[in-house]
């Protein structure tokens, strides 16, 4: 289990929310950081998830799900400040 995400389970809309804020509170230039960060962040919660829509579903392009799929991939080396 990554830190970040505390375990919790989180549903499939739940998660598109949280990215769709990060995305759009994200600085000019850092919306697939932000995508990335959320990846890590939540990687054991997106687990088994249908990332794609997540992605839609958030209001950005499905193809960031590939993205995901990296950051969760990323996650067990990082530490997130």
């Amino acid at each position: 289990m990554h830190p970040g995400n505390g375990g919790l389970i989180l549903q499939t809309s739940s998660l598109a929310a949280i990215l769709k804020k990060r995305y759009d509170s994200a600085a000019p230039g850092g919306q697939v950081v932000a995508i990335y960060l959320f990846g890590i962040e939540f990687a054991d919660a997106l687990g088994g998830k249908p990332l794609k829509e997540i992605c839609s579903d958030a209001g950005i392009s499905p193809a960031y799900a590939t993205e995901l799929s990296k950051a969760r991939r990323l996650a067990p080396f990082v530490v997130l400040k």
